[in-house]
């Protein structure tokens, strides 16, 4: 079989990356009796979604290690912090995908190839919120 003869059919590439730090937080907004108004903490992980129409050589969407800031981000300012009182919000997951979206448009976007999907941030292997960017 002669493999250039496969076509590559049109479309876009999208890649992922996870992040990981560990932090606790409150949810002071929900009712005392509530779990989640009480300290408690979670292994968060935070994936990253890029698409792009085309590739950067050598067939990149985004060199993965371009997004090495972004970790560098989570492990000096959220990681092992009691995120109710760094964050200017309350902590929940939703906010937390919304507000980490918005820190890689500000301080990343301009510097990779794939525009960013979306922000996946789970509290367990089970619970998570996705904060899904417009288009723009």
């Amino acid at each position: 079989m002669d493999l250039r003869s496969i076509l590559l059919p049109p479309g876009t590439f999208t890649i992922g990356k996870k992040f990981d730090f560990e932090a606790g937080h409150r949810l002071a907004g929900l009712a005392p009796g509530h779990k989640c108004a009480r300290q408690h903490g979670h292994s968060y992980e935070v994936e990253v979604i890029l698409t792009a129409p085309t590739l950067e050589n050598p067939g990149f969407v985004t060199d993965f290690g371009l997004l090495g800031p972004f970790k560098a981000f989570l492990d000096t300012e959220l990681d092992h912090r009691d995120l109710h009182e760094i964050l200017p919000f309350e902590p929940t997951s939703e906010r937390l995908a919304q507000f980490l979206a918005g820190w890689f448009i500000q301080h990343l976007q301009p510097k990779v190839h794939g525009r960013l999907v979306a922000v996946i941030v789970r509290e367990t292997r089970s619970s998570w919120a996705r904060f899904h960017m417009e288009e723009r």
